[in-house]
Protein backbone atom coordinates (compact mmCIF):
# COMPACT_ATOMS: atom_id res chain seq x y z
CA UNK A 1 0.00 0.00 0.00
CA UNK A 2 1.30 3.44 -0.87
CA UNK A 3 2.46 5.22 2.28
CA UNK A 4 1.97 8.98 2.41
CA UNK A 5 2.43 11.29 5.37
CA UNK A 6 -0.87 13.21 5.51
CA UNK A 7 0.84 16.14 7.22
CA UNK A 8 3.01 16.65 4.14
CA UNK A 9 -0.04 17.22 1.94
CA UNK A 10 -1.73 20.52 1.21
CA UNK A 11 -4.81 21.38 -0.83
CA UNK A 12 -2.43 22.29 -3.63
CA UNK A 13 -0.84 18.81 -3.68
CA UNK A 14 -4.06 16.91 -3.01
CA UNK A 15 -5.39 14.73 -5.83
CA UNK A 16 -7.98 11.98 -6.28
CA UNK A 17 -5.39 9.34 -5.44
CA UNK A 18 -3.66 10.61 -2.31
CA UNK A 19 -6.88 12.07 -0.87
CA UNK A 20 -7.64 8.51 0.29
CA UNK A 21 -4.64 8.74 2.64
CA UNK A 22 -6.04 11.62 4.69
CA UNK A 23 -8.75 11.81 7.32
CA UNK A 24 -11.38 14.40 8.19
CA UNK A 25 -9.14 16.40 10.55
CA UNK A 26 -6.46 16.56 7.82
CA UNK A 27 -8.98 18.11 5.42
CA UNK A 28 -9.94 20.83 7.90
CA UNK A 29 -6.24 21.49 8.66
CA UNK A 30 -5.39 21.87 4.96
CA UNK A 31 -8.42 24.06 4.34
CA UNK A 32 -7.50 26.39 7.20
CA UNK A 33 -3.96 26.72 5.86
CA UNK A 34 -5.26 27.44 2.35
CA UNK A 35 -7.43 30.29 3.57
CA UNK A 36 -4.27 32.41 3.87
CA UNK A 37 -3.16 31.71 0.29
CA UNK A 38 -4.75 34.08 -2.21
CA UNK A 39 -3.86 31.81 -5.15
CA UNK A 40 -5.59 28.84 -3.58
CA UNK A 41 -8.75 30.77 -2.78
CA UNK A 42 -9.55 30.97 -6.49
CA UNK A 43 -9.51 27.17 -6.75
CA UNK A 44 -11.63 26.24 -3.74
CA UNK A 45 -14.33 24.62 -5.88
CA UNK A 46 -11.71 22.42 -7.56
CA UNK A 47 -10.40 21.26 -4.18
CA UNK A 48 -13.93 20.57 -2.97
CA UNK A 49 -14.44 18.26 -5.96
CA UNK A 50 -11.27 16.35 -5.10
CA UNK A 51 -12.32 16.02 -1.46
CA UNK A 52 -15.78 14.79 -2.48
CA UNK A 53 -14.20 11.92 -4.43
CA UNK A 54 -13.17 10.34 -1.10
CA UNK A 55 -15.45 12.02 1.43
CA UNK A 56 -19.15 12.53 1.90
CA UNK A 57 -19.70 16.24 2.42
CA UNK A 58 -22.73 18.25 3.49
CA UNK A 59 -23.29 21.88 4.33
CA UNK A 60 -24.90 22.21 7.75
CA UNK A 61 -27.50 24.88 7.20
CA UNK A 62 -28.77 25.03 10.79
CA UNK A 63 -26.06 25.84 13.31
CA UNK A 64 -27.62 24.36 16.43
CA UNK A 65 -26.02 21.86 18.85
CA UNK A 66 -28.72 19.23 18.39
CA UNK A 67 -28.39 19.40 14.59
CA UNK A 68 -24.60 19.15 14.72
CA UNK A 69 -24.84 16.21 17.12
CA UNK A 70 -26.98 14.31 14.61
CA UNK A 71 -24.20 14.66 12.03
CA UNK A 72 -21.63 13.46 14.56
CA UNK A 73 -23.82 10.46 15.38
CA UNK A 74 -23.65 9.55 11.67
CA UNK A 75 -19.83 9.64 11.78
CA UNK A 76 -19.34 13.14 10.36
CA UNK A 77 -16.86 15.71 11.65
CA UNK A 78 -18.18 19.26 11.60
CA UNK A 79 -16.22 22.50 11.39
CA UNK A 80 -16.59 26.02 10.12
CA UNK A 81 -14.61 26.75 6.93
CA UNK A 82 -14.09 30.07 5.15
CA UNK A 83 -15.12 30.28 1.51
CA UNK A 84 -13.94 33.84 0.98
CA UNK A 85 -13.43 37.05 2.97
CA UNK A 86 -17.15 37.59 3.31
CA UNK A 87 -18.54 34.06 3.59
CA UNK A 88 -18.00 30.98 5.71
CA UNK A 89 -19.77 27.63 5.85
CA UNK A 90 -20.41 24.98 8.48
CA UNK A 91 -19.16 21.82 6.79
CA UNK A 92 -19.74 18.17 7.71
CA UNK A 93 -17.44 15.57 6.15
CA UNK A 94 -17.01 11.82 6.51
CA UNK A 95 -14.57 9.46 4.76
CA UNK A 96 -16.32 7.24 2.23
CA UNK A 97 -16.18 3.63 3.45
CA UNK A 98 -14.89 0.88 1.17
CA UNK A 99 -17.34 -1.87 1.98
CA UNK A 100 -18.31 -3.40 -1.36
CA UNK A 101 -16.42 -4.25 -4.53
CA UNK A 102 -18.35 -1.48 -6.26
CA UNK A 103 -16.63 1.00 -3.91
CA UNK A 104 -13.26 0.10 -5.42
CA UNK A 105 -11.77 2.55 -7.93
CA UNK A 106 -8.47 3.05 -9.71
CA UNK A 107 -7.88 5.99 -7.33
CA UNK A 108 -8.34 4.10 -4.05
CA UNK A 109 -7.21 0.56 -4.92
CA UNK A 110 -3.58 1.27 -4.02
CA UNK A 111 -4.58 2.82 -0.72
CA UNK A 112 -5.99 -0.33 0.87
CA UNK A 113 -4.15 -3.39 2.16
CA UNK A 114 -4.47 -6.92 0.85
CA UNK A 115 -6.20 -7.84 4.11
CA UNK A 116 -8.77 -5.07 3.51
CA UNK A 117 -9.29 -6.28 -0.06
CA UNK A 118 -9.94 -9.84 1.15
CA UNK A 119 -12.42 -8.44 3.67
CA UNK A 120 -14.26 -6.55 0.93
CA UNK A 121 -14.26 -9.59 -1.39
CA UNK A 122 -15.50 -11.84 1.39
CA UNK A 123 -18.39 -9.50 2.09
CA UNK A 124 -19.50 -9.53 -1.55
CA UNK A 125 -18.68 -13.01 -2.75
CA UNK A 126 -20.71 -16.06 -3.53
CA UNK A 127 -19.80 -17.15 -7.01
CA UNK A 128 -16.01 -16.74 -6.88
CA UNK A 129 -13.49 -14.57 -8.70
CA UNK A 130 -15.07 -14.92 -12.12
CA UNK A 131 -18.43 -13.77 -10.75
CA UNK A 132 -16.97 -10.27 -10.58
CA UNK A 133 -17.37 -8.00 -13.57
CA UNK A 134 -14.33 -7.56 -15.78
CA UNK A 135 -14.12 -3.87 -14.87
CA UNK A 136 -13.93 -4.65 -11.14
CA UNK A 137 -11.29 -7.32 -11.75
CA UNK A 138 -9.25 -4.86 -13.80
CA UNK A 139 -9.36 -2.33 -10.96
CA UNK A 140 -8.28 -4.93 -8.39
CA UNK A 141 -5.48 -6.28 -10.57
CA UNK A 142 -4.13 -2.77 -11.13
CA UNK A 143 -3.09 -2.77 -7.48
CA UNK A 144 -2.81 -6.45 -6.52
CA UNK A 145 -1.36 -9.68 -7.78
CA UNK A 146 -4.28 -12.11 -7.91
CA UNK A 147 -4.23 -15.86 -8.42
CA UNK A 148 -6.87 -18.51 -7.79
CA UNK A 149 -7.22 -22.24 -7.53
CA UNK A 150 -10.14 -24.59 -6.95
CA UNK A 151 -9.38 -27.90 -5.26
CA UNK A 152 -11.07 -30.57 -3.15
CA UNK A 153 -11.22 -29.35 0.43
CA UNK A 154 -9.02 -32.21 1.63
CA UNK A 155 -6.21 -31.17 -0.73
CA UNK A 156 -6.23 -27.39 -0.42
CA UNK A 157 -4.09 -27.24 2.74
CA UNK A 158 -1.76 -30.08 1.77
CA UNK A 159 1.74 -29.41 3.21
CA UNK A 160 4.03 -27.95 0.57
CA UNK A 161 1.13 -27.17 -1.76
CA UNK A 162 0.15 -23.95 -3.46
CA UNK A 163 -1.80 -22.61 -0.46
CA UNK A 164 1.18 -22.91 1.88
CA UNK A 165 3.59 -21.43 -0.67
CA UNK A 166 1.36 -18.44 -1.37
CA UNK A 167 0.79 -17.65 2.31
CA UNK A 168 4.53 -17.92 2.99
CA UNK A 169 5.10 -15.49 0.10
CA UNK A 170 2.94 -12.87 1.78
CA UNK A 171 -0.39 -13.45 0.02
CA UNK A 172 -3.70 -12.98 1.83
CA UNK A 173 -6.26 -15.64 0.99
CA UNK A 174 -10.04 -15.92 0.77
CA UNK A 175 -11.60 -19.39 0.75
CA UNK A 176 -14.99 -19.87 -0.90
CA UNK A 177 -16.62 -23.28 -0.21
CA UNK A 178 -18.17 -25.00 -3.22
CA UNK A 179 -19.58 -28.25 -1.95
CA UNK A 180 -16.63 -30.45 -0.99
CA UNK A 181 -14.37 -28.24 -3.11
CA UNK A 182 -12.95 -24.82 -2.25
CA UNK A 183 -11.98 -21.87 -4.43
CA UNK A 184 -9.01 -20.03 -2.94
CA UNK A 185 -8.30 -16.46 -4.03
CA UNK A 186 -4.83 -15.12 -3.23
CA UNK A 187 -4.06 -11.39 -3.14
CA UNK A 188 -0.80 -9.51 -2.65
CA UNK A 189 -0.10 -5.81 -3.08
CA UNK A 190 1.85 -4.95 -6.20
CA UNK A 191 5.00 -2.89 -5.68
CA UNK A 192 4.92 0.68 -6.91
CA UNK A 193 6.78 1.02 -10.21
CA UNK A 194 7.74 4.47 -11.37
CA UNK A 195 7.81 4.90 -15.11
CA UNK A 196 10.96 6.65 -16.36
CA UNK A 197 10.32 10.03 -17.87
CA UNK A 198 11.43 10.58 -21.45
CA UNK A 199 13.77 13.52 -21.83
CA UNK A 200 12.49 16.51 -23.74
CA UNK A 201 15.31 16.24 -26.27
CA UNK A 202 14.33 12.67 -27.15
CA UNK A 203 10.71 13.66 -27.53
CA UNK A 204 11.67 16.55 -29.81
CA UNK A 205 13.92 14.33 -31.91
CA UNK A 206 11.15 11.77 -32.38
CA UNK A 207 8.70 14.51 -33.30
CA UNK A 208 11.13 15.97 -35.84
CA UNK A 209 11.63 12.54 -37.41
CA UNK A 210 7.89 12.15 -37.81
CA UNK A 211 7.50 15.59 -39.36
CA UNK A 212 10.32 14.91 -41.84
CA UNK A 213 8.79 11.65 -42.97
CA UNK A 214 6.69 12.37 -46.06
CA UNK A 215 5.35 8.83 -46.28
CA UNK A 216 1.88 8.13 -44.99
CA UNK A 217 1.74 6.26 -41.74
CA UNK A 218 0.35 2.73 -42.05
CA UNK A 219 -3.21 2.34 -40.96
CA UNK A 220 -3.61 0.70 -37.58
CA UNK A 221 -6.10 -2.09 -37.16
CA UNK A 222 -8.96 -1.06 -34.97
CA UNK A 223 -9.20 -4.56 -33.58
CA UNK A 224 -6.52 -7.01 -32.66
CA UNK A 225 -6.37 -10.47 -31.23
CA UNK A 226 -4.82 -11.09 -27.81
CA UNK A 227 -3.38 -14.57 -27.77
CA UNK A 228 -3.21 -14.55 -24.00
CA UNK A 229 -6.99 -14.40 -23.83
CA UNK A 230 -7.34 -17.65 -25.76
CA UNK A 231 -8.09 -20.71 -23.65
CA UNK A 232 -5.48 -23.46 -23.93
CA UNK A 233 -6.02 -26.73 -22.11
CA UNK A 234 -2.28 -27.48 -22.26
CA UNK A 235 -1.42 -24.35 -20.25
CA UNK A 236 -3.68 -24.89 -17.25
CA UNK A 237 -2.01 -24.62 -13.82
CA UNK A 238 -3.26 -24.60 -10.27
CA UNK A 239 -3.20 -20.81 -10.47
CA UNK A 240 -5.73 -20.78 -13.30
CA UNK A 241 -9.21 -19.52 -12.65
CA UNK A 242 -10.49 -23.05 -13.23
CA UNK A 243 -10.07 -26.29 -11.34
CA UNK A 244 -6.66 -27.71 -12.03
CA UNK A 245 -4.29 -30.31 -10.67
CA UNK A 246 -0.49 -30.58 -10.60
CA UNK A 247 0.47 -33.00 -13.36
CA UNK A 248 3.51 -34.14 -11.38
CA UNK A 249 1.52 -35.12 -8.30
CA UNK A 250 -0.21 -38.43 -7.82
CA UNK A 251 -3.90 -37.71 -7.59
CA UNK A 252 -5.63 -40.41 -5.60
CA UNK A 253 -9.08 -39.19 -4.74
CA UNK A 254 -11.68 -41.37 -3.12
CA UNK A 255 -15.06 -41.54 -4.72
CA UNK A 256 -16.31 -39.26 -1.94
CA UNK A 257 -13.95 -36.49 -3.06
CA UNK A 258 -15.38 -36.34 -6.57
CA UNK A 259 -18.44 -34.20 -6.71
CA UNK A 260 -21.31 -34.47 -9.12
CA UNK A 261 -22.49 -31.38 -10.88
CA UNK A 262 -25.49 -31.30 -8.57
CA UNK A 263 -23.20 -30.48 -5.60
CA UNK A 264 -22.35 -27.16 -7.16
Amino acid sequence: MKQINPKSLTLKTLNKGNVWEVQENDIFRMWEAAEKDAELKDNMRHYQDIIRSAFETEEVKVDRPEVIQKYKDRGFQVANIRIDENRSMLWAIKKRPIMRVTDLTYENIRHITAAKLIEVLGRNFGGGWESLSQSIRDIIESGFDISTTTLPQVRLHKPGGMYEKKVNDGFQVLEIPKGTWVEAIFAKEKPEVEKPRMKYENEKALLDDELDDDEDLPEMDEKYEDDEDEFDDDKLTEESYRTTFDAEEDLDLDAADVVDDEDY
